[in-house]
């Protein structure tokens, strides 16, 4: 592989160093006010400004979503134009928790990098992208901009995520929502019984079918639903019952087949009690991860400089879901994840949002955005890791990982 100067890479360090103080700052006020999926508009216009500020192109309200950007610099007119990476930033928040996720820290890291790596470079030759995406807890930000074509001519996405592991990527399975309801017929269920068609009957039946269909899925499957219509009086047989169901895959793949075997089982379950059916998604898909090794392993050894090393993850053991696998099964990516706390603890407790603005999470951060910064120009700099890279996603593809 060709080589970057250690001087570039010690310029990025000194960028993040002499901007420590304002990114923990700028994470601070994201995790004081926490928005939650959609409305994160104070915080796009916190990270918007900061960019424009320093000179970045600020493009606001990408895909269709108010508080999503796309701020640009460099030599290229386009992302297609030349060799281009993308910074990516995620700053909702959890309602009720706050910043239990740690996104305030994506975003400053996010943010550090892109500056960082600017100043260093100076010029920019093709195009370095920050990306804001919004509403990665509920609704998927980055689905709507891979569908809006955000990321086509990006040869690299780059995050990370804070944790309980240091790990040099997130096993995250693809996930979808689903909503199922019956629809029965009313009737008194004493003065005329045999007139009733029991919807809310027929979605229990589902819940039972279902919880044998669980017990032959494979590893990193499953299915979890809740009743949302289930009938408003007791002595009223329900003619409508509905249930919202959360599936999970492995791969894109066997999520897909998952919910044509929850279709099958609704269906079936609609045959058998006379009732009719609806099976309709709710929001977008989220795909599984995609971790691309060529970059992970660059950006695990620019963090290694910074005293945090990553290991492989624990066999067996997902994360959850992300709309960074919408990403990263089209562009080459990362997505590792960087402890703030223990393997003891969780994110998504009170406990985890506590540690999001303590010191742990500040050094975390500060290393994250030089890691990520040195990544980006290893990207941008060298046509063997782009080439690569690509080639790496692609097998990946072919091969349905």
């Amino acid at each position: 592989m060709s080589q970057i100067p250690e001087s570039l890479y010690a310029r990025i360090r000194q960028e993040v160093a002499a901007r420590a103080d304002r990114l923990w700052e700028v994470s601070l006020a994201l995790h004081r006010d926490p928005e939650t999926a959609y409305e994160e508009h104070r915080a796009a216009r916190l990270l918007a400004g900061e960019l424009e500020q320093e000179g970045f192109e600020v493009q606001r309200g990408v895909a269709g979503l108010p508080t999503a950007f796309v701020a640009r610099t460099g030599s290229a007119v386009s992302a297609r134009e030349g060799p281009s990476v993308a910074l990516l930033m995620e700053y909702d928040a959890l309602p009720l928790l706050g910043h239990a996720c740690g996104h305030n820290l994506i975003a400053a890291a996010g943010l550090g990098a892109a500056l960082a790596l600017r100043a260093a470079l100076g010029v920019v030759e093709g195009t370095l992208l920050a990306v804001g995406t919004p509403a990665e807890e509920r609704g998927g930000g980055k689905v709507a901009e891979v569908a809006a074509g955000v990321f086509e001519g990006v040869d690299a996405a780059l995050m990370f995520h804070p944790g309980v592991h240091d790990w040099t990527w997130a096993p995250l399975t693809a996930s979808a929502q689903v909503r199922v309801g019956f629809h029965g017929r009313a009737a008194h269920p004493t003065g005329s019984p045999t007139e009733g068609i029991d919807a809310l009957g027929a979605l229990i039946q589902l819940f039972n079918t279902l919880g044998v269909l669980s017990r032959r899925l494979p590893m990193g499957s499953h299915i979890q639903g809740i009743v949302t219509e289930g009938g408003r009086a007791t002595n009223l047989v329900p003619a409508y019952a509905e249930g919202l169901f959360g599936l999970r895959g492995e791969t894109t793949s066997a999520l897909e087949q998952l919910v044509e075997e929850l279709r099958s089982c609704a269906q079936g379950v609609a045959l058998a009690t006379r009732t009719g059916v609806e099976v309709t998604d709710v929001g977008g898909r989220y795909e599984h991860f995609r971790d691309n090794e060529v970059l992970s392993t660059l950006f695990a050894g620019h963090l290694d400089r910074a005293g945090i090393r990553l290991s492989e993850p624990t066999a067996g053991v997902y994360l959850g879901s992300s709309d960074i696998g919408n990403v990263s099964t089209r562009v080459p990516g990362i997505h590792p994840w960087i402890a703030i706390l223990g393997p003891e603890a969780s994110d998504h407790t009170p406990e985890f949002a506590e540690a999001a603005a303590g010191p742990r999470a500040r050094r975390v951060m500060s290393a994250a955005a030089e890691a990520l910064a040195c990544t980006a120009a290893d990207v941008l700099l060298r046509p063997d890791v782009r080439e690569q890279a690509w080639a790496r996603l692609r097998a990946k593809a072919a091969a349905g990982r």
